[in-house]
Formats: structure tokens, C-alpha cells, sequence
């Protein structure tokens, strides 16, 4: 199968779950999530603002702020095809809605890359090596490249999400752990 028939397989599952689904899953997963020695070692966390179809960050975004996290987001440059985090402190202000439903931030605080300590990453399908499958434009791949950036790369879906493999080329990079709503997996442990 190809990134392109698995992008619409997966759209289909994603599709189909309703919103109460999708809800208690994302809320199971964002328990996993703050539960993981990567959240609880993190003191700043680059995290994503959800799509509607995609697992919601929001439960772990608040429970960060409550707990003295700093949270910050990517701030997407379509022209430039890269993204840059920014500090973000409200999900209700300071973002503006793109295509797609892409919320993306208007302003923001660039976050230096060698201070973030864990990367929450969205993404179509993972496979259980930690490769990502996105949804095409190569952002976080891009992202992942930069040599300044340290943190604990972090995968974050639905179960459903996790498949037997997902194809690759020679510039995906993989995420270190993926959490769902049932369970989390790790990948180049010592």
C-alpha cells in the first residue's frame, strides 16, 4: 500500500468515528499521555492545535498550564512551507483559523528549538517502529531535521491510527514514542 492509499484508508476510520468517539479517546489518550515520564520530565512542550477529526490536545494543553508547563505551538509559514513554535496562552485567543481548519497562531513568543524537551506530533498513521505517516506537505519532517532540536519526539492518535507499516522515504524521520488511547509505545530505548 502507498503513503497515498494509506492516507485515505485512514481518513475513512477517522471519518466514521463520531464525536462522542472521538472525544473519550482523546480523552483516554491525553491521560496516557500526562501519565508518561516524557510529559511529567517535559517543562516545555510543543504540542499541536487538533483538527476536528484528530485526536484533541485540548485536556493535556490545560492540564500543562495548571501544572507550570509552558506550552507552545507551530506557527505555520505556508509560503515558506516551515513551521516555527511559538508560546501560545489561550486556545481561545491569538489564533486565527486557515484552510483546512488549521488553527494557527497570529502572534506568539518563537520558542528556541534546543529548549523544547518533548514534540507532541500529529500524523495520518504510525507504524509500531515509530515511522509517521502525515498528511503530505512534510512540515515536521522538516522539522525534525533541525539539528537544535533535542526533544523527546511524540506521536499522538487514535488506536486505529496504528497500523503494521507504514511506507517510507529516505527523508521521514520516525517519532521516539507514539501514545494512543490504549496504550504507549517507545522506540530506540537503550
Amino acid at each position: 500500500m502507498d503513503k497515498q492509499q494509506l492516507r485515505q484508508q485512514i481518513r475513512a476510520k477517522l471519518y466514521n468515528m463520531s464525536p462522542q468517539q472521538i472525544l473519550d479517546k482523546s480523552q483516554m489518550a491525553c491521560k496516557k499521555l500526562i501519565e508518561s515520564e516524557e510529559f511529567q520530565n517535559a517543562n516545555i512542550i510543543m504540542a499541536f492545535l487538533s483538527l476536528p477529526k484528530e485526536t484533541d490536545t485540548t485536556p493535556f494543553i490545560l492540564y500543562s498550564w495548571q501544572h507550570a508547563k509552558t506550552i507552545a505551538v507551530p506557527k505555520v509559514s505556508w509560503q515558506q512551507r516551515h513551521m516555527i513554535p511559538v508560546e501560545i496562552n489561550s486556545l481561545e485567543t491569538g489564533l486565527a483559523t486557515e484552510a483546512g481548519g488549521l488553527r494557527n497562531p497570529v502572534t506568539g513568543v518563537p520558542v528556541p528549538m534546543n529548549d523544547i524537551d518533548l514534540v507532541i506530533t500529529p500524523g495520518l498513521a504510525f507504524d509500531d517502529k515509530g515511522n509517521r505517516l502525515g498528511r503530505g506537505g512534510s512540515y515536521y519532517d522538516r522539522f525534525f531535521q533541525n539539528k537544535n532540536l533535542r526533544a523527546v519526539r511524540c506521536g499522538f492518535a487514535f488506536s486505529e491510527q496504528v497500523v503494521e507499516k507504514v511506507p517510507t522515504f529516505e527523508h521521514d524521520q520516525p517519532v521516539d514514542m507514539i501514545v494512543t488511547d490504549k496504550e504507549v509505545l517507545r522506540f530506540n530505548e537503550d
